[in-house]
């Protein structure tokens, strides 16, 4: 016989009233009974004692509870209640064997064991057999009626009662035939059940509404045992699929879940003990709360621990993750179908409110997982969206155009990743993070636009400032009459070639009207800036170009050679025209013009300053004001003003006397070149000489021999004249002259006479050569040419 055949039974309570927890769920776990769901059947059996009970159950289902022993007497077999699994019937039967009732092991007056598990009985079977004495039908005080008169109170206990089928088991049929036997029967169990007293709601409920009655009859197990299992055989064939449309239960109601029928049945007892009215309903509700509970807790604790949500959990916390809602949604099913296909025959409302709770602990426990799941998202998008940003805008497309493309496309890969990562079961809002995410990119595109201004704008102001800056330089090193309308010429070139490139950068941020007007202005005030702060910087060394140009006008000639002072130049016209060139620098200088306005600053200089004496401004016998012996300038705002007229004055007073030594030094070179050039003696000094030196003149032409010293002895002048550069050592006066020539006197002559003597020497050592042979000289050149 196959395991699952095979007979098992337990004590379910024990004769003082114990609910045996332990055995009991060690049975259902043997029996497989929590996998039937709704689909099995309790069967019990009550009667008085030894009226054969268990004799029955064991031939009926196959069972093997303990009978009685007919040779030790009539006793009490059955203490308390039983339980046991029906062998071979589908779907799955447990049958309770009770304790039978009117024993006398309990007494006459000790019937709260019977009230107790008769109540148990039909609280908890489909199915209720009451085995019963043929020879007792018909009789007032037989057993039978007690019997039955428990069963009607007992069920008065019950607050809704269940629809139960009481079949009626006559043992020992007599000759008597069944259908004159089952009106009688039924006659006296409605009977009993109209004199039983009703609570008010079921007054004239009838009996039909409680229970299903039906009636069988079997022979005598020790007269014709062949006929009763025959009979107990056709018997057994009704209880296959009772719980069937048309079965012996087929109109059952309340079933317990199979899973919930170990905690059902001991919280009834335990309520049937304290003598509290069973309220099947809220039994019901609770059973299916404590066990909905039980399941709910299993399935959480079951994803807890599932592998796939385990590892989707690691991994979201390091990147997004591909078909992340699809992947979680499955699990969180299969969870919740679990759960459904435990519960399913418990409460509706308490399953669903269970379902419900259970779900919501889910969706909480994978919330965090979900929220990092949308900041990797939003995170990695924003990154994407930097990277492309600014790839698009390093390709030269415009800025806005830039920012509204990769915003669009990227927003909406945002969009379709979070779709991807929507849990079916949750009703969650991405929407916060998606505002977060525009937030982010519109400050990368606010600041990216920021820096790209700054960038465009930086880039033509450096272009304006190598446009202007040099040029300014160089114009104002040439001060002149057209310096200004070249300066203004030059800044209106050069801005309008950087406008017309700034405006067409700037059209591609396609910012307003005002704002672009704003900046094309602001950059047109840097460029005037740039050509005022340049201005502003070499005014600052005014002086110092003053003396250049005085130095450049005054010591060289139209031909840029340096002069040489010979005595015929001008130095007086030549330092007017070098001072003048500096003044009018100067005026240039003074005031920045970048308007086309006219003003008195040169006049007033020319008039103040162009005689060479500063300050003096007199008239003939008058005197008026000095016109510099002011901070400001007429015509001519102090915004403009670089050089103030009272520091043209000081400016040109340390002018004058830094250029003073240049003139003096000039004029002095002058007056020794003309010194120079004038050598020869007087006229009447040379007719002096020619009279007073006429004896002598005589003594030479009459002694050769003294011309010849005195020709060597010019010579030897004429050279020390030359070695000792005597005409340019006098050129900066006597005295110079006379202390550079007693210095340099004595090493002149004496490298002079040693080179004579060197000379003498190589004229004595080259006259014997001449009496050299040709053979000999040849051998010489080749000892030279060997050297």
């Amino acid at each position: 016989m196959d395991k699952n055949d095979e007979c098992c039974s337990t004590h379910l309570i024990d004769g003082d009233g114990v609910f045996n927890v332990t055995g009991v769920e060690s049975f259902i776990k043997e029996v497989k009974l929590a996998e039937c769901g709704l689909s099995y059947a309790i069967v019990s059996i009550m009667g008085p004692q030894s009226s054969g009970k268990s004799t029955l159950l064991n031939h009926l289902f196959g069972t093997n509870f303990r009978e009685m022993d007919a040779y030790k007497g009539r006793s009490q077999t059955t203490k308390g209640i039983w339980m046991g699994r029906c062998v071979g019937i589908e779907p799955c039967t447990l049958v309770m064997d009770l304790e039978g009732t009117d024993g006398r092991e309990r007494g006459e007056d000790d019937t709260t064991f019977e009230k107790q598990s008769a109540l148990f009985a039909l609280a908890v079977s489909d199915i209720v057999l009451i085995n019963m004495w043929c020879h007792d039908i018909g009789r007032e005080q037989a057993a039978n009626k007690p019997l039955l008169k428990t069963v009607f109170q007992v069920m008065m206990r019950l607050f809704s009662p269940r629809k139960t089928t009481l079949l009626f088991v006559i043992r020992d049929k007599t000759r008597t035939p069944l259908e004159n036997l089952e009106p009688v029967l039924r006659e006296d169990i409605q009977k009993i059940w109209d004199s039983v007293p009703k609570p008010q709601a079921h007054e004239e409920t009838p009996l039909s509404e409680f229970f299903n009655v039906e009636v069988v009859a079997l022979s005598s197990y020790e007269e014709k045992e062949e006929q009763f299992t025959e009979q107990v055989a056709s018997l057994r064939q009704r209880f296959f699929h009772s719980i069937a449309p048309g079965g012996l239960a087929g109109d059952r109601r309340g079933v317990v879940p199979a899973s919930g029928f170990s905690f059902s049945a001991q919280h009834m007892w335990e309520v049937i003990k304290e003598n509290r009215d069973l309220d099947l309903p809220a039994h019901k509700v609770m059973v299916a709360t404590v066990r909905c509970d039980e399941i709910s807790n299993e399935k959480y604790d079951s994803f807890m621990k599932n592998e796939e949500w385990c590892q989707l959990k690691e991994a979201v916390q390091s990147h997004p993750v591909g078909g992340f809602g699809k992947k979680l949604s499955s699990i969180l099913n299969t969870c919740l179908s679990e759960y459904d296909a435990e519960a399913t025959f418990f409460d509706e409302g308490v399953r669903s409110s269970k379902r419900k709770q259970l779900e919501e602990k889910l969706l909480q426990l994978i919330q965090p997982a979900y929220q990092s799941m949308l900041g990797r998202i939003r995170s990695d998008t924003l990154q994407r969206f930097k990277e492309a940003f600014d790839k698009e805008l390093k390709g030269g497309i415009g800025f806005a155009m830039a920012a509204r493309e990769c915003t669009g496309t990227f927003m909406s890969q945002f969009d379709e990743e979070c779709a991807d990562a929507v849990i079916d079961q949750a009703k969650w809002d991405s929407s916060r993070v998606r505002d977060k995410l525009k937030r982010d990119i519109d400050a990368h595109i606010a600041e990216a636009r920021t820096a790209k201004l700054a960038e465009v704008t930086t880039l033509y102001e450096t272009k304006l400032n190598d446009a202007l800056a040099g040029p300014v330089e160089g114009l104002l090193d040439g001060a002149g009459d057209d310096t200004w309308p070249a300066m203004r010429k030059l800044l209106q070139r050069e801005t309008d070639t950087a406008l017309t490139g700034f405006s067409a950068a700037l059209s591609g941020f396609e910012m307003d009207e005002q704002t672009k007007d704003s900046m094309v202005l602001r950059l047109k005030d840097y460029a005037r800036g740039v050509v005022e702060a340049k201005t502003k910087e070499e005014a600052g060394r005014v002086l110092i170009r003053m003396k250049d140009r005085f130095s450049m006008l005054f010591s060289y000639d139209s031909d840029s050679m340096p002069r040489i002072w010979t005595g015929k130049e001008n130095i007086r016209a030549i330092t007017k025209t070098a001072r003048s060139a500096s003044l009018k620098l100067m005026s240039v200088m003074a005031a920045i013009r970048l308007e086309d306005e006219r003003d008195s600053i040169e006049n007033t200089l020319t008039v103040a300053l162009g005689d060479g004496k500063p300050g003096a401004s007199t008239k003939k016998g008058t005197e008026s004001l000095d016109p510099l012996a002011s901070s400001t300038w007429n015509e001519v705002s102090a915004s403009k003003t670089l050089i103030t007229p009272i520091q043209c004055k000081s400016l040109w007073k340390q002018f004058n006397t830094e250029t003073e030594y240049i003139v003096t030094q000039a004029i002095a070179a002058q007056e020794a070149s003309k010194r120079n050039n004038n050598w020869l003696p007087p006229p009447w000094a040379v007719v002096a000489l020619l009279i007073l030196g006429f004896n002598e003149f005589m003594t030479l032409l009459r002694n050769p021999l003294y011309l010849g010293v005195i020709f060597v002895a010019f010579l030897l002048v004429k050279a020390l004249w030359v070695q000792l550069d005597i005409s340019g050592e006098f050129r900066n006066g006597a005295l110079p002259g006379f202390l550079s020539l007693a210095t340099k006197f004595i090493p002149t002559v004496t490298n002079l006479l040693r080179r004579l003597a060197e000379a003498g020497q190589r004229k004595t050592n080259a006259a014997p050569q001449h009496n050299l042979t040709p053979a000999s000289k040849g051998n010489d050149n080749e000892d030279d040419k060997m050297m």
